[in-house]
């Protein structure tokens, strides 16, 4: 069947139409998305009104590209920026009544619990013990299991995005706003290492997302043109050495490296001081990425219950 996954994120809205059954690998057949950066659009803790309306019309537009390409079923939901704004819901509200689709909100324990999901699906039962980060543009989140549920699934308030627009006032920031926003990260990750480890070591240490995609690219990983069975590495020495350099170069000055986008040249630094941090106090040496992630968990929970579930119908 055509499945269509509708993803509000922090920084990207994206719709991805996948050709998917029960047993089957997903596969992609079409893909549209728009940078809408709605954490940008939070005034305070409200969704402002420029950002609600830029995501009622996006999704009218998927909406509409969704009949076009032949989507018998849909899922959307959303992340952090939206799960942050006191208003999220009733911005939500106002698109299901318009265009019928209803837009679920996830917790960051539901996207810590989903990302793992499909990594363990992406990996298989003989990776053993899994632990999976992921760094989205909200926040952090960290799953550790040895099933298909993690038996612990957290999330921080440590996205790229979040923490650029919080920690930085210049670009490229000054050296005691990078060491105040690393001392910040490490304390709100120390806390959660001893939750975590307490039940074992990982046999296999994972990164999912777009910043430890681009720090691993930039690092020497192979490109996306390689396709998604490429294997990637990212070291701790390689991002610890990084992290460095990026600190020193502007956005446009980072733009210019392999892999990295114009939109998330600017947070690469922020999300790179978590990764560092991350791999530091869980004393991982690497991680292998995995092209799975949270969509991809979506996507194959909504199979594993799809004769009871209920969905957007077009």
């Amino acid at each position: 069947m055509r499945l269509g996954v509708l993803d509000v994120g922090s920084n990207t809205v994206h719709l991805l139409v996948m050709d998917a059954h029960q047993g089957a690998r997903p596969l992609p057949a079409y893909s549209h998305k728009v940078e809408l950066r709605l954490a940008e659009h939070l005034d305070g803790d409200r969704l402002s009104e420029q950002g609600a309306e830029q995501l009622h019309g996006f999704v009218r537009e998927a909406m509409r590209i969704a009949e076009d390409k032949g989507v018998e079923d849909l899922v959307a939901f959303a992340t952090s920026a939206v799960r942050d704004a006191v208003n999220g819901e009733e911005v939500l509200g106002r698109i299901k009544d318009d265009t019928r689709v209803d837009i679920q909100v996830l917790s960051g324990a539901d996207e810590a619990r989903l990302t793992f999901l499909a990594v363990r699906r992406w990996f298989g039962w003989s990776s053993g013990r899994l632990l999976v980060i992921d760094i989205g543009g909200g926040s952090l989140e960290i799953a550790s299991g040895i099933d298909e549920q993690p038996d612990t699934g957290i999330s921080l308030p440590l996205g790229a995005g979040r923490l650029t627009r919080d920690w930085f006032t210049a670009d490229p920031p000054p050296a005691d706003e990078v060491r105040a926003l690393r001392r910040h990260i490490r304390a709100e990750i120390g806390r959660t290492v001893g939750g975590v480890v307490r039940y074992g070591r990982p046999d296999h240490t994972v990164a999912t997302s777009k910043t430890f995609r681009q720090l691993a690219r930039i690092a020497g990983a192979a490109p996306s043109s390689e396709g998604a069975y490429a294997k990637r590495t990212l070291t701790h020495e390689a991002v610890t050495t990084w992290t460095t350099r990026l600190a020193e170069m502007s956005a446009a000055q980072r733009n210019t490296l392999p892999g990295v986008s114009i939109g998330r040249a600017p947070q690469l630094l922020a999300g790179a001081l978590v990764a560092d941090a991350t791999m530091d106090l869980f004393e991982l040496p690497a991680l292998e990425l995995c092209p799975w992630a949270l969509r991809e968990g979506v996507i194959l929970r909504r199979l594993d219950v799809l004769p009871n579930g209920s969905g957007v119908r077009l």
